[in-house]
């Protein structure tokens, strides 16, 4: 088992905002709605990490509870959002929001 008593708080923040910047940069650049939908997971996960770096920071279980609550609206939001966008493939034969601009057949 590895200890990481020694990492600072600090640390974990910054590999948090690292994951979040490149999550939201991958949302607002790219136009493929899975590679969008990915994105969404990283910066979720970004919040996870910070949860769980102060719950560990100030010794309370709060921050890991949020963070599970957290990983289950995530799971909810797989199932439905990858339900969405297989049922516009399967309507229009792409998955660029580009070209999907309604919902009509």
């Amino acid at each position: 088992m590895i200890l990481l008593a020694g990492v600072p708080t600090s640390w974990y923040v910054a590999l948090a905002t690292v994951l979040f910047v490149l999550g939201a940069m991958g949302f607002a650049l790219r136009r493929n709605a899975l590679v969008m939908f990915m994105s969404i997971e990283l910066m979720l996960n970004a919040a996870n990490v910070t949860f769980v770096a102060f719950a560990r920071e100030h010794r309370l279980a709060e921050g890991v509870s949020y963070a599970l609550i957290v990983i289950a609206v995530a799971a909810a939001e797989v199932a439905v959002g990858l339900a969405i966008i297989i049922a516009i493939f399967r309507l229009k034969h792409t998955v660029d929001v580009d070209e999907v601009r309604e919902l009509r057949g």
